[in-house]
């Protein structure tokens, strides 16, 4: 078996779920580059394919994305 902790999985987001497409124990937040356990990951987003830190980073970037006309 593959030792797994302490490496970054590589998750596809979906919406309202991911898929591991590489073990690992975190990901990391696409904005400030914090470690974010598998089992705390709480934010992303399935258009961007991007994990988030917290709710407040999550909502900042999606309002960035959207000023940059990335979403409708």
């Amino acid at each position: 078996m593959l030792d797994r902790f302490g490496r970054a999985a590589r998750l596809h987001y979906e919406s309202g779920s991911y898929r591991i497409l590489a073990p690992g124990d975190h990901v990391l937040c696409a904005v400030t580059g914090q470690r974010i356990p598998l089992a705390a990951l709480r934010y992303w987003s399935h258009e961007l394919q991007e994990a988030y830190a917290s709710a407040d980073i999550a909502s900042n970037r999606y309002a960035e994305a959207r000023a940059k006309g990335m979403f409708p």
